[in-house]
């Protein structure tokens, strides 16, 4: 019998449905589909640039139940690869739509090798089509994440890798941003946060002819941490209450939706705590895992004075390349003439060049190389018929150079400079003198003596470094403050050997004379023994005392011998004692001793204490950093302005969207009457005045006077 709603070879879809209950039943129906399949393939081969929607309907049925017949369907994933390769450029964009759907359909279901797809897919990126670029970038950053899921898949990672290294020297410009574009969201996920990713992205996508490509990578090295501690900032503000919930929950009605939604916040506050519990990963920037970074900072400088590229771009090369001499330390001399070009207070963007001129400085880098810039700052910045922004804006750019390489700085130079200090601009005056404080700290021989200020503890322990010189430390600094606990040191051993013979015999040697206190002692216990055989009739009391005698004679006379002998020690040991001063003291203390956080915290405690001993105030603190921040050359003193148009400025900039004071009468009716107590709040006093006058409570006099008046008014009448 034949059912008249079964019409399997026109319904694909009930046969879908009916082919994943029960696949073996069905399997004749499937095997008509599939050949039905093939001969559409042949025909649309033919002419592959018109849209067929019988073979489209069919390729996504067989990639729904591909997974039911896995003999049959082996060559449906290479005929629609093969398709895709040799016409995918040319193929109607809907079609080739649902070729991509089907395999990533049968990726999903593990029907296909990841690495063929992935390569297809990279290929399909020269497709003019944004949409299917889009679509193609999602799907293989999330299935490159997914396999990377519960453990790195480093063979496939590679060969992907290797792949991508071709893709990003496509002649296509698309399909090589696009690749760059993957690999970077890659590495923010932690997925190819490897140096071959980053050495791929520097050595071929920085010095790429396409602009899209190379600024893309130039800001992959110039980003950091700041997004990402932004990100996890607003995720923890998006804590789940799970209290309130319970709460909420308690007190309202009872219905499906609030139990699901309960469900649903204890499930985010599981996962939440897991997520808590979970070590933090830490993602840096990738300028550190750079391979060759001399090589790169000279080929981007190179790139950089023929390039005709816009200014932006310009910068960036600027940045890149003042980042990797500083935290690399490496060695550009032909850098620092470039960028002293710039440095004129109307030129563009002209913080930021002073920003990469401070990041371009460091320790390594001779004095006479950087003197120039100071030189040029001081001479078109630092002078009196510049703003005293200007200025300020110079004294700071100075500040930032000599804090990373102090001997750049010329004497002569640093006093001209340290004489703005007394400036009538307070501006000019604050930058003068937190260069004053720099020097107090690193060198105080090169300010003028009035400048050096009252020497502190740690300036008086500070060595003054010559070039190239490292201040290696080889004891914890500050340790001393923890001798005053510890009074003697074990300069032979360590604590861990004192454990080291437990559970073991240990053979103790005693002295000559302990030796022969001990055989006297036992010759006298013996001879105890003997009298005691012998006189057993004697009573008990005196053999107790007797022995009593005998024991003491022998414990004196073995008393004195011991005195002797250890004086004699002590007077010979005198001699092999070594006496250690405070420093070295502290250093045994730091080797044979293990530090706690109580310990660790009395030491930056007296550390802090030594910058403020015999000092008139605590100095700036002068932490070196891998980057300059533009707020520490930008930021500048400004007086506030204190006349009365500038404060009614401020006074009417602050009432912009928002609603005037006092104005609402309670009324929900703005165009309804309003009452007599409101409209007395608008009437002229006027015409209140009697009113006012009577609510005011009378005298006793007063009612005496107007009671007279009253009754005198009344006599008169009659």
């Amino acid at each position: 019998m034949v059912r008249p709603n079964n019409q399997l070879p026109d319904n694909l879809p009930q046969l879908q449905n009916l082919i994943k209950r029960d696949p073996e039943s069905y399997s004749d129906e499937f095997h008509t589909q599939y050949e039905h399949f093939l001969s559409l393939l042949e025909i649309f081969a033919l002419n592959p640039g018109e849209e067929n929607k019988s073979l489209d309907e069919i390729v996504m049925f067989i990639a729904q139940v591909a997974q039911c017949y896995p003999q049959v369907c082996q060559q449906f994933p290479k005929h629609l690869t093969d398709l895709l390769r040799s016409s995918a450029t040319v193929l109607d964009p809907a079609m080739r739509n649902s070729f991509v759907k089907a395999l990533i359909l049968l990726r999903n279901k593990n029907l296909v090798p990841a690495l063929d797809i992935l390569e297809l897919f990279f290929q399909l990126l020269r497709c003019q089509d944004k949409n299917l670029r889009t679509f193609l970038q999602t799907h293989i950053v999330t299935d490159i994440k997914n396999m990377n899921a519960k453990h790195k898949d480093m063979k496939l990672n590679s060969s992907l890798q290797n792949f991508m290294y071709g893709m990003l020297k496509d002649a296509n410009p698309k399909a090589a941003k696009m690749s760059v574009d993957i690999m970077i969201e890659l590495y923010k996920k932690n997925i190819w946060n490897d140096a071959k990713t980053v050495n791929v992205i520097a050595s071929v996508g920085c010095f790429s002819n396409i602009t899209k490509v190379l600024v893309t990578s130039l800001k992959f090295f110039l980003g950091h941490d700041d997004e990402d501690e932004a990100g996890s900032d607003s995720d923890s503000e998006e804590e789940v209450d799970l209290k309130g919930a319970l709460m909420a929950n308690r007190v309202n009605k009872k219905t499906k939706k609030r139990q699901k939604q309960l469900q649903q916040i204890k499930k985010q506050a599981v996962k939440a705590q897991k997520k808590k519990k979970n070590a933090p990963a830490f993602n840096f920037s990738g300028i550190h895992l750079i391979h060759n970074p001399q090589g790169m900072a000279e080929g981007l400088f190179k790139q950089l004075q023929s390039s005709n590229e816009r200014f932006e771009v310009k910068l960036m090369h600027l940045d890149v390349i003042s980042r990797l001499i500083g935290i690399h330390e490496l060695f550009l001399f032909g850098f620092y003439p470039y960028i002293t070009r710039f440095l004129q207070p109307h030129q563009r963007q002209v913080t930021r060049i002073l920003q990469f001129a401070a990041q371009a400085s460091h320790e390594l880098i001779p004095g006479d190389v950087i003197e120039p810039i100071l030189k040029t700052i001081a001479n078109n910045f630092i002078t009196e018929r510049n703003s005293s922004d200007v200025m300020a804006i110079g004294l700071n750019a100075t500040r930032e150079i000599c804090m990373r390489c102090p001997l750049a700085m010329g004497e002569d130079l640093l006093q001209d400079l340290a004489m703005y200090k007394t400036y009538k601009e307070k501006s000019v005056m604050m930058a003068a003198r937190s260069l004053i404080t720099l020097y107090r700290e690193q060198l105080p021989a090169m300010l003028h003596k009035k400048d050096r200020g009252r020497q502190t503890e740690a300036q008086a322990e500070r060595k003054v470094r010559a070039y190239g010189e490292k201040d290696v430390k080889d004891t914890v600094v500050g340790a001393e403050v923890l001798l005053k606990d510890s009074k003697t040191i074990d300069i032979g051993s360590d604590d861990d050997d004192t454990d080291s013979n437990d559970g073991e015999w240990v053979t103790v040697t005693h002295s000559d004379n302990e030796d022969r206190c001990e055989e006297q002692a036992s010759d006298s216990e013996e001879e105890e023994e003997d009298d005691d055989d012998e006189e057993e009739d004697d009573d008990d009391e005196d053999d107790d005392e007797e022995a009593e005698e005998s024991d003491e004679g022998v414990a004196s006379d073995c008393e004195e011998s011991t005195r002797k002998e250890k004086k004699e020690n002590a007077k010979s040991s005198k001699a092999e004692i070594k006496m250690l001063d405070q420093k070295e003291a502290a250093q045994e203390l730091a080797l044979t001793r293990i530090f706690t956080d109580e310990d660790f915290k009395r030491i930056n405690a007296a550390n802090l204490k030594k910058t403020v001993t015999s000092a008139r105030k605590r100095p700036l603190e002068q932490d070196r950093a891998e980057f300059v921040k533009l707020n520490s050359i930008e930021m500048i003193y400004k007086k506030r302005k204190h006349d009365k148009e500038s404060r009614l400025e401020t006074v009417q900039a602050g009432r912009q969207d928002r609603e005037r004071f006092g104005w609402k009468d309670g009324r929900v009716n703005e165009n309804c009457s309003k009452t007599n107590r409101e409209k007395r709040k608008t009437k002229n006093f006027g015409m209140l005045r009697h009113k006012a006058r009577s609510k005011v409570k009378k005298s006793f006099r007063d009612k005496q006077l107007a009671m007279r008046k009253h009754l005198l008014h009344q006599k008169k009448m009659k």
